[in-house]
């Protein structure tokens, strides 16, 4: 059935491949952006040129009126609120603009989503952060990563939330506002807590989307900085399969709706940041040179999700591997290097 979606932050990475997916699945999609983010500008273009209807500047953390209307006067089936501020150091230089635009940007998003006559489906993509550091669980040091000495399946949703740094804190209260709306207002929201996302139209910045800013460093022979000693891991997921959990969501609210899921590539798709140079290396033919730096507040040793849960009540599971998510993403950095290069 075709839907009416609106996307927030949709000229932004996972914004503009969700619209583009939906799009060609015959769904009618509306686009609200800022276009403050790097890239957007370019992601516009690509969304434009397929047609997607994209709204004036909308700043959802300054403009509540204007969004409740619009959510009103278009009827929408579904929101997927993806406009966030998404790094780390920017939250702890400017808590302030970080909880505007995270924790009050998605509460104008709920109030608008509830005052609309034809209340609709949110989604939310939030962030592994809010389980901060996660001290408690048990890690063990290999040569090239860290490793859970006892979570074999994964991050579950059960684990108690730790919201450490401004940032965890925005996007922690985003998170539990979003989950408790559908219990207290009784329309269906969705929490995706998603781990490390990566694809197409990825512009990329030192504390979001590093397997395409690190590949774009490389590419372009620039200076990488490690935070940390590198051992670090994170399950990848490329957009593509985020897409599909998405479409999945949207398309059984009676059983998304209300519900969290830890939404990533879970164990069977895993690398470290010193495992990533290596790759980098041998897919590039050159060294990779690159400098350590301090570790960042809350980073975590090991982040990888338990996606048992979206399996079960999504009927989904991540799909693509790493080599062919990379070759696809690789092959967007060569046809647009003219362009991205001054973007790093």
């Amino acid at each position: 059935m075709n839907k009416k979606i609106l996307i927030t932050g949709g000229c932004g990475f996972i914004g503009a491949n969700a619209a583009l997916s939906f799009a060609a699945q015959g769904h009618t999609v509306v686009v609200a952006d800022n276009f403050s983010r790097k890239g957007s500008e370019v992601n516009k273009a690509l969304l434009e040129k397929n047609s997607i209807t994209i709204l004036p500047s909308l700043d959802v953390s300054h403009e509540a009126q204007r969004l409740a209307e619009i959510v009103d006067q278009y009827a929408f089936d579904a929101i997927i609120h993806a406009a966030a501020q998404v790094a780390v150091t920017t939250s702890v230089a400017d808590p302030l603009f970080d909880f505007r635009s995270n924790a009050l940007g998605t509460l104008h998003v709920l109030e608008a989503a509830r005052a609309a006559k034809k209340q609709p489906h949110v989604l939310f993509t939030s962030t592994n952060k809010v389980y901060g550091g996660m001290e408690q669980v048990g890690i063990s040091e290999q040569e090239t990563r860290y490793v859970y000495t006892d979570l074999v399946h994964g991050v579950p949703e059960s684990l108690p939330l730790d919201f450490h740094s401004p940032y965890g804190c925005s996007k922690g209260s985003a998170d539990q506002y979003v989950h408790d709306y559908a219990r207290m207002y009784n329309f269906p929201t969705t929490v995706f807590r998603q781990s490390c996302i990566y694809g197409p139209n990825q512009f990329g910045i030192v504390d979001q989307g590093w397997v395409a800013y690190l590949t774009m460093l490389a590419f372009f022979d620039k200076p990488i900085t490690l935070f940390g000693d590198g051992k670090q891991v994170r399950d990848i997921l490329f957009v593509s399969d985020l897409v599909a959990a998405m479409q999945a969501a949207l398309d059984r609210p009676e059983t998304s709706g209300g519900e969290i899921f830890n939404m990533g590539g879970g164990p069977t798709h895993t690398l470290s940041l010193l495992e990533f140079v290596a790759f980098l290396e041998e897919r590039l033919g050159k060294k990779v040179v690159y400098t350590h730096s301090d570790w960042r507040p809350g980073d975590q040793k090991v982040y990888i999700s338990d996606v048992r849960k979206a399996q079960e009540k999504l009927g989904w599971s991540p799909e693509t591997p790493f080599e062919k998510g990379f070759d696809a993403m690789f092959a967007w950095i060569e046809e647009n290097k003219d362009l991205l290069i001054k973007y790093v």
